[in-house]
């Protein structure tokens, strides 16, 4: 039985890094959900496996721990359930989210920080065009050298 879970703990495992690996949010999601499943598993098998033996005590038997399993893991593992589904309905809106902005569910946003550089270098372009403007229009009203031809002469 030890054989078996830890198989599947390892199995999970790997399938969940192999999918948190891939460059799609929906595959990363399911990355996620696998490796909480792992993980609740790992969490469930560490109260010794046992079968057919009650968490609770129960009376004519026995108060020790041969006749009973642990309560404790399986509390962790129902509040690990709990939350390991409140993580992925969070998971799932923020790639939508990110989809509808973004016009695609690859995780790296390759395109949108290409988009968001060309917008920062049009943006301060477009700053330091307005304040040569703005120095070359006060040069002109005090009757200074522009500063458009020092930088000009300058390099």
């Amino acid at each position: 039985m030890e054989l078996a879970m830890a198989s599947a703990i390892g199995l999970l495992t790997a399938a969940g890094v192999y999918l948190l690996l891939r460059a799609r949010s929906f595959d990363l999601i399911l990355g996620l959900t696998l490796l909480s499943y792992a993980t609740n598993l790992l969490i469930f098998s560490s109260g010794r496996l046992v079968a057919g033996k009650p968490p609770v005590l129960r009376d004519g038997v026995a108060t020790d721990l041969a006749h009973y399993t642990d309560p404790l893991p399986q509390a962790l593992v129902l509040t690990a359930i709990v939350i390991s589904f409140a993580m992925t309905a969070v998971s799932i809106v923020i790639a939508i989210r990110s989809r509808a902005d973004n016009h695609s569910d690859h995780v790296d946003g390759s395109s949108a920080e290409r988009e968001f550089q060309l917008a920062e270098q049009r943006r301060h372009e477009e700053a330091r065009v307005a304040t040569l403007a703005a120095d070359t229009a006060r040069a002109r009203s005090t009757g200074e050298a522009s500063p458009a031809r020092d930088m000009e002469a300058g390099g």
